[in-house]
């Protein structure tokens, strides 16, 4: 979710119809495949950098809750190893070209015929509270002042060592399938908009958002689990009880979820380091919140104060910026509905573990092409020729969501011909001014940021995306370019795609079809035509108008013969996107130098833990003698440790940076002197055995003069009783 209105600041001042699992279990299914599993730490700057999600000039990083990792999942046929497929599922926002590009480049030249642009799919978990920075068009980048390079070099840093981890351990095994459903993860943010679909239509579902997990269990060749990939929508925004407020670093709901069942299969091994992979990936997604409780105004002060939003405009007041999604946990802590969420998902995917699943056995097959969103003309069923249009967002996107609202006075569900005079001209200095033929192209959109004509310094809007599905089987997964609303999904996946599958003879009716995204390209969102008519949010930021729907269904089903087990060849394509990163502008300040206060260290104790026992559920802080985090990322690292004393003068790592118990922040206390500090916090958890604790710190200091150097901080010794 992008805010427009941030855009626009800073423009200004600087210029299941799938079947459930039957009876039985996996027993009996032929170990006809190759797998592999692997994880990478894909962590980029934690400080000064802006996150990636809510497009807030202010949300920018001040330090670390959890790392973010890929994890990838290789699938070969037994009988024939060169049809294989490549999975990531990485804890960012959202897949990109530019990033994407560098991973097949790395991935291609190392293995040579394996890995190729068509077999590999990048998905982000579309988690909002990491590192941005990385996506190559310009609009994306505005409030990260840029493009910040050290984000984009560690995504593809680790994914591709996740990926080689995950060949180097390639052995033969068998695929499962099964599903559940999951109550209470998530709602519709935008039902106003939903409810414009047809009754009959809505009538075959039970919820106005998908409730149903999907999962592929990995197993070796004796039967044991060796991890799995899930499917599941629920938008990923951690929040305080404002969303934007959070400025820690963390994997979100999804990542809480990977942690906590990788932790409970190896609970001895550190984050990011165990052998077990769980893969918890995003759905259709696009109108999905995990703020259950709703959206109510926070307004101290205000009649209204505390009341619903109103549902069309989901404003109080008549202005969207006191609406606001509340999560399960909003009033106990920052993370403490990411938490909540996050569990869901890993009782979900545990449940299905456990249960009976369904084997899975049939060829690998991969099909991927380009399409020019910008000029796509097909014909619809009835007969009629539509066509795509050149990208534009429209004014009910700057309205945001009840998740991140935006400001002024913009408000969603507004598709009015008349707006404020204001925006009307500062809307033709942002970008240039739609023609005639544009405005009737995406109407019933009004046009707010014309991006598909802004092509300077560099492409604002993609306007060529990737299309790509994956064979395993009966499991076909659509690896999406946008985020696509819960109806849109449906329609796709059920409704077009598993019909066209079975029609066509490529699979029967065992055929399991899910959605994964945003992935490979960013292309914002896709709404029914019925929702895009309604001009919330989602509509608004339908970037290619009304037929993108069913653009993506036409391109996605012409490529369905590709998939049989015996076809040959490439469907047909446009060209690829022209690259960008080369071209791109960054404005973000690198690190001047770090230095001590007079008399003191790097790593020196500033604040020392107390002398008095701490016992679960306290907090331990300590604080030293900082320096710039940015100077060494420490990939497959850590900035900390919690170190228990187990014998004579013996310390074990208990905890790093990447168990949810700990918190890393950086402040600078003097730009000019160049000061920071550091804090750590651990906080006890429940079964924590009673002894002698303590906490070490880890930087990188860069001299004015000189090269970085690394040191460590270690505070007084502490009890647990």
């Amino acid at each position: 979710m992008m805010g427009a209105f941030f855009y626009l600041t800073a423009f200004l001042a600087s210029s299941a119809l799938f079947p459930n699992g039957a009876a039985g279990g996996i027993q009996g299914a032929s170990a006809q495949y190759l797998l592999g599993l692997g994880i990478g730490d894909i962590t980029g700057p934690v400080v000064e950098t802006n996150m990636m999600g809510y497009a807030s000039l202010g949300q920018t990083d001040t330090g670390l809750h959890m790392r973010q990792r890929s994890r990838a999942f290789i699938i070969a046929d037994g009988s024939a190893p060169q049809n294989r497929i490549v999975f990531i599922n990485a804890d960012i926002a959202m897949g990109d070209t530019g990033v994407r590009r560098s991973i097949v480049s790395e991935l291609s030249t190392q293995f040579p015929g394996v890995y190729t642009n068509d077999n590999i799919a990048f998905v982000g978990t579309h988690q909002h509270s990491g590192v941005g920075g990385y996506l190559e068009d310009l609009l994306p980048q505005v409030t990260s002042l840029g493009y910040v390079k050290q984000t984009a070099d560690a995504i593809v840093a680790g994914t591709v060592l996740a990926v080689q981890r995950a060949h180097s351990n390639l052995a033969p095994g068998r695929l499962s399938l099964g599903n559940t459903t999951i109550l209470d993860a998530n709602i519709n943010r935008s039902p106003t908009a939903y409810l414009q679909n047809p009754v009959a239509e809505r009538a075959r579902y039970q919820f106005d958002q998908d409730k149903d997990m999907t999962l592929l269990r990995f197993d070796d060749n004796s039967g044991k689990a060796r991890g799995f990939l899930s499917f599941f929508a629920t938008a990923l925004r951690t929040e305080a009880l404002v969303p934007q407020n959070n400025t820690l670093v963390s994997g979100d709901n999804k990542g809480m979820a990977a942690f906590l069942y990788e932790s409970s299969v190896e609970p001895d091994s550190a984050p990011g380091n165990t052998s077990f992979v769980a893969g918890f990936t995003q759905a259709n997604v696009g109108d999905t919140s995990p703020n259950t409780l709703g959206a109510f105004c926070e307004s101290p002060g205000q009649e209204w104060d505390g009341q619903a939003c109103d549902p069309v405009h989901s404003t109080c007041g008549g202005t969207v910026q006191d609406c606001h999604g509340r999560g399960p946990g909003f009033r106990t802590s920052d993370f403490e509905s990411n938490r909540i969420i996050g569990n869901l998902q890993f009782q979900g995917a545990q449940k299905i573990m456990n249960g009976p699943l369904n084997p899975v056995s049939g060829t690998v097959k991969s099909v991927h092409a380009y399409m020019n969103m910008a000029t796509h003309t097909f014909t619809l069923p009835n007969g009629t020729s539509v066509s795509t249009c050149p990208a534009a967002l429209g004014f009910s996107f700057a309205g945001g969501t009840t998740d991140g609202p935006g400001a002024f006075d913009f408000v969603q569900g507004d598709n009015s011909t008349t707006q404020n005079p204001f925006w009307e001209l500062v809307k033709g200095a942002v970008t240039p001014l739609p023609s005639n033929e544009q405005k009737a192209c995406q109407s019933p959109k009004p046009i707010l940021l014309n991006t598909g004509f802004a092509h300077t310094p560099y492409d604002w809007s993609p306007s060529t995306v990737d299309v790509q599905m994956l064979r395993v089987g009966n499991f076909v997964m659509l690896i999406m370019p946008g985020e696509l609303t819960t109806m849109a999904g449906r329609r796709m996946r059920l409704e077009a795609l598993r019909t066209k599958l079975i029609s066509s003879g490529v699979l029967g009716q065992n055929a399991y079809v899910v959605i994964a995204g945003p992935a490979n390209t960013y292309a914002h969102y896709v709404t029914t035509p019925e929702e895009y008519a309604a001009q919330r949010y989602e509509g608004a930021s339908t970037i290619f108008g009304q037929w993108t729907l069913d653009s993506y269904i036409d391109k996605y089903s012409s490529m369905v013969p590709f998939l049989a087990d015996k076809a040959t060849g490439s469907p047909p394509t446009d060209a690829a996107p022209a690259e960008q990163t080369s071209k791109a502008i960054s404005l973000q300040t690198g690190v001047v130098f770090d230095a001590a206060p007079i008399g003191k260290k790097f790593g020196s104790v500033l604040t020392d833990v107390n002398s008095t026992p701490y016992h679960t559920g306290d907090t331990v802080h300590a604080q030293f003698v900082g320096a710039n985090p940015r100077n060494n990322l420490r990939l497959e690292s850590t900035f900390l440790s919690v170190e228990q004393l187990v014998s004579g003068n013996q310390w074990k790592v208990v905890r790093t940076d990447s168990h949810p118990s700990t918190i890393y922040r950086w402040n600078r206390t003097n730009t000019v002197l160049g000061t920071s500090t550091v804090d750590i916090t651990w906080t006890i958890e429940s079964g924590t055995p009673a002894g002698s604790y303590r906490i070490r710190y880890f930087g990188d200091s860069k001299p004015l003069i000189g090269s970085i150097s690394s040191f460590t901080g270690t505070s007084g010794t502490f009890t647990v009783a």
